[in-house]
């Protein structure tokens, strides 16, 4: 098929072209790969296929910013490798994944990177980047971090203020590795739960009796979310570092986002899919598997009006990224906590359903136009990570990754229907307006009307540049601005007292002492309406001579007029 000139030649004619800032009406040529050509009655060579994509959008094909493939996590290994994750990806009308290498605690990050890379290169079907965890902290850390963006193409790294004893950072440590993400050019992204609060309100619903599913969110309240929001942002300001919080799932961590943006900080957010459209509700449900099924962190909120808040952050530019965080697990996988909600892997599937769900519920439902749904499913992802225009917009010369999406067209999530690994999926029986009809990915058609030709290892690993202009030109000017400057001044040329160092505190009372209430004792007999605290008895100043008098010059309340 790749080695077919039709295949190699396409031209979708008829259709909206939508981008993240305007929506026209054009054909698109693509050739080896490119998109060559973009408007109307375009010039063309022969032999190319012709895709009708009249009543129909052209998109940039999605990106999904968080997704965990082959992964082993919580004594658990996702449901997903590279090759079925990314067909699934593809046939959601997602043409590029950034992935997670979560390295053990004292793992090196190059030897985690690099068994990651050695799996995904082979199997992936659509082009993929990596982000790397930064688990622990210390001087290897630091230069394999440096490594990894000069020689490796990786561009992010991923803090946790979560998971204690496992990838928490302390504060200091994660204003150290702020500050080399900055130094570096680096993303970072920051998990942000405050994890000592999390690890003692796990201990105590387990004493009250409390370890099925519904555990996750009573030890997880959204207070600790904000908390950590703010504190991660705080750090970031000192460090004069950009930050992107990742998985922001209520409404008191997105309005700390806001105030924090309105304040003019350099922050960006990421929510996912499933807090974007379900509560927290789930956990209370009487069936243990179905609660299981939707554990996750941070978890999913009670408030059933937290999805339709988000949504509108998402809307609004509050948040900036809607990724699937994708870690799908089985029912069986699950069950290793069902007797203990700790032992739950935390994960949710979704890489499949991301942009059909999120057209359904935020196009559909009012709270973006079709401009915002590519901004935050594709365009906003390319900005950050550094790759646009190549990915995340049609025009002349950028990479052939284009979605025909067909906006009146739908169709009913199901598990027993889905490409994506797991036997759980989170919208069963949700019918979905929007649907992708053709995916294109690097000029290759890989799926057609639910028909799949993509080969196992056709994507390819694209290393990402450093120093992103979409966060780093505001930082940049942001810290010439706000500079710090010693005051100028001639030095000081008076006297200076010499510095006396007897070894024993002086505990004799000056003239420029505050006057002490004068004694009201009389006859060694207790006035009882004086403090009850009593100096009766030995003490530990005894041998510190004391003076035989003090003399008085203003006590409180003006001069003695001698009734004493």
């Amino acid at each position: 098929m790749s080695s077919s000139s039709a295949m190699a030649r396409i031209l979708i004619k008829g259709g909206k072209v939508v981008n993240d800032d305007c929506t026209q009406e054009a054909d698109v040529y693509i050739e080896n790969g490119i998109i060559q050509q973009v408007g109307k009655e375009l010039m063309i060579p022969g032999g190319a296929k012709v895709i009708d994509a009249s009543g129909k959008l052209v998109l940039p094909g999605g990106i999904d910013t968080s997704v965990h493939l082959e992964e082993s996590f919580m004594n658990a290994t996702t449901a997903d490798d590279f090759y079925s994750g990314t067909k699934a990806a593809l046939a959601g009308g997602t043409t590029m994944v950034i992935g997670h290498v979560l390295p053990e605690r004292n793992e090196s990050l190059l030897e985690a990177y690099e068994k990651c890379r050695s799996s995904a290169d082979s199997k992936s079907c659509c082009d993929y980047a990596l982000h790397v965890g930064v688990t622990w902290w210390g001087p290897k850390v630091r230069a394999e971090m440096e490594k990894l963006v000069r020689e490796h193409g990786v561009n992010s790294f991923q803090m946790f203020m979560a998971y204690k004893d496992m990838f928490m950072l302390r504060d200091s440590e994660l204003f150290q590795a702020l500050q080399h993400c900055k130094d570096i050019g680096a993303i970072a992204r920051v998990h942000a739960e405050n994890g000592e609060l999390v690890t003692e309100g796990a201990k105590e619903a387990l004493d009250l009796g409390i370890s099925g599913p519904e555990g996750i969110e009573i030890s997880r309240p959204e207070e600790l979310e904000a908390e950590a929001t703010h504190r991660a942002i705080t750090i970031a300001n000192r460090a004069h570092c950009p930050i992107y919080l990742v998985n922001v799932s209520s409404m008191s961590a997105g309005d700390v986002v806001a105030t924090a943006k309105m304040q003019g900080k350099v922050v960006h957010g990421e929510t996912t899919t499933a807090h974007a459209v379900l509560n927290g509700m789930q956990y209370y449900h009487q069936d243990w598997s179905h609660a299981a099924a939707h554990v996750t962190v941070p978890p999913l909120r009670l408030d059933p009006s937290t999805p339709n808040y988000l949504m509108s952050l998402l809307g609004n530019d509050t948040l900036n990224v809607l990724g699937s965080d994708h870690r799908p697990f089985t029912i069986k996988q699950k069950a290793m906590g069902k007797d203990d909600f700790t032992k739950i892997p935390h994960g949710l599937p979704g890489i499949q359903d991301r942009m059909s769900v999120i057209w359904e519920k935020g196009v559909i439902g009012g709270k973006m136009d079709e401009n915002r749904f590519v901004a935050v499913t594709s365009s906003n992802a390319a900005k950050i990570y550094n790759f646009y225009p190549r990915k995340g917009r049609i025009i002349p010369g950028a990479d052939a990754d284009v979605v025909v999406w067909d906006p009146e067209g739908s169709k009913t999530i199901s598990v027993d229907s889905q490409v994506q690994g797991g036997d759980i999926n989170l919208y069963e029986g949700l019918r979905c307006h929007g649907v992708p009809l053709v995916t294109i990915s690097r000029g290759r058609l890989v799926y057609e009307n639910g028909m799949f030709t993509c080969a196992e290892g056709s994507g390819k690993f694209c290393p990402l540049r450093t120093f992103p202009d979409y966060l780093y030109k505001k930082m940049v000017q942001r810290e010439k601005s706000q500079a710090v400057k010693a005051v100028e001044r001639e030095p000081y040329t008076g006297d200076v007292v010499a510095v006396v160092n007897s070894g024993k505190r002086d505990f004799g009372a000056s003239d420029l002492d505050t006057p002490t209430r004068p004694c009201t004792r009389h006859g060694g007999v207790r006035d009882l309406h004086e403090s009850s605290f009593s100096l009766s008895g030995a003490q530990i100043d005894d041998n510190i001579p004391k003076r035989s008098s003090a003399r008085i010059l203003a006590p409180p309340g003006g001069r003695s007029s001698g009734i004493w």
